[in-house]
């Protein structure tokens, strides 16, 4: 065949039949038409299961052995990642601790810190227990000026229940006086 001569090559070799596919026209035809359908059918449905079931216990496997490979990584980065970090925070602690003293200047500084930090702490516990007096003593003199109000006022009371009392009696016994003179003279 040459290019762009548009000739086709002819064969008459004898072509294969194509299948028939029309309907069987006898029953017994229709009848194995219909079981060679089924079987067929079966036969896909049984290779399609046995494939997803076998792609799904592959894949279940793959998972598996996934899984059990990301927890076996997990466990040794923290057996690695454990220790590393004690050590970091140790030594962070240490050069927190240590740091302010290494040179002449920040142990000054230090110093200064602590002393200005004592100094406040004294006068903060000084300001807080003058305060702590204060209330006492105030809460002392309220309660002596409430006593002797109610001793002055229980002295009133008893002073006026007293002298209404000999009054009382002064005049009862002025009366027993009188009634007794007055009986003494009747007598006499």
């Amino acid at each position: 065949m040459k290019a762009g001569t548009g000739s086709r090559s002819r064969s008459t070799a004898a072509k294969p039949k194509a299948p028939r596919t029309g309907r069987a026209t006898t029953p017994a035809a229709k009848r194995a038409a219909t079981r060679r359908e089924a079987t067929q059918v079966k036969q896909g449905v049984s290779k399609i299961r046995g494939s997803v079931q076998t792609s799904q216990v592959k894949e279940g496997v793959t998972k598996a052995r996934t899984g059990a490979t990301a927890i076996v990584r997990q466990q040794a980065e923290r057996a690695v990642d454990l220790p590393v970090g004690a050590v970091l925070i140790v030594r962070e602690r240490v050069e927190y601790a240590v740091g302010p003293w290494t040179t002449a200047q920040k142990r000054e500084r230090e110093l200064k810190n602590i002393r200005a930090q004592f100094n406040k702490d004294l006068n903060r516990f000084e300001r807080r227990g003058g305060q702590a007096r204060r209330k006492a003593v105030q809460r002392v003199r309220k309660t002596r000026t409430q006593l002797e109000r109610e001793v002055r006022q229980q002295r009133r009371r008893v002073e006026t229940e007293v002298k209404r009392n000999r009054e009382r009696v002064e005049g009862s016994l002025k009366q027993a006086q009188s009634a007794v003179s007055e009986t003494a003279k009747t007598l006499v």
